[in-house]
């Protein structure tokens, strides 16, 4: 066995494993933005997200299966969604299993079939907007030495679980596929 052959079984074994985890990641965050009803689901609806408020958009998914490779109409949506997110940082990858991206993000509300072509993950920006004024007003009016920010920010939704580990390991995902020039990854989601 050379090098090369042993190396590649290395980097088999651990791409697989780095798959599985963005995989579990992304279904954590998707749950967990779900329950905190930060989610866009539909192609159409992303699209007016992207265009009111960019800013408040984390992450992007795609999601499509054979029976929607051939739509001309869908890919052009999948490419203006791609161009939108580099141009604005925000990472974005591809799933193929559309029913089981579906099944997390609709969850019981199968009862009409919903869009689940392009999901978002979004933050609250309302809540920060509302927080720094509070900030800034108890900081001019109250105690001008006491920093109210380390107080509010550390509560903000943020700061929270799913924001920071399942969103920064999915960040990292991207960030490392982009290294290889592979610009949107596809991930697996794990089996139920």
């Amino acid at each position: 066995m050379t090098f090369e052959e042993f190396s590649g079984q290395d980097n088999a074994a651990a791409t697989g494993d780095r798959m599985q985890s963005a995989g579990t990641a992304l279904e954590e965050l998707l749950v967990s933005a779900k329950k905190q009803d930060c989610l866009t689901v539909g192609v159409y609806e992303s699209a007016q997200v992207m265009n009111v408020d960019p800013d408040s958009v984390a992450f992007c998914v795609l999601a499509t299966d054979e029976e929607y490779e051939c739509d001309i109409a869908l890919q052009i949506h999948f490419t203006l969604i791609q161009a939108f997110c580099f141009d604005n940082d925000i990472n974005i990858v591809r799933v193929h299993d559309i029913e089981r991206l579906a099944d997390i993000v609709c969850g019981d509300q199968a009862d009409e079939p919903k869009d689940a072509h392009c999901i978002l993950v979004t933050v609250s920006r309302l809540f920060v907007t509302i927080h720094l004024h509070l900030i800034y007003t108890l900081d001019i009016y109250c105690a001008p030495d006491i920093n109210f920010a380390s107080l509010f920010i550390s509560k903000s939704p943020n700061s929270d679980s799913w924001k920071g580990s399942a969103l920064e390991k999915l960040g990292m995902f991207c960030e490392e596929s982009r290294n290889v020039y592979e610009w949107v990854p596809t991930i697996t989601l794990p089996e139920r």
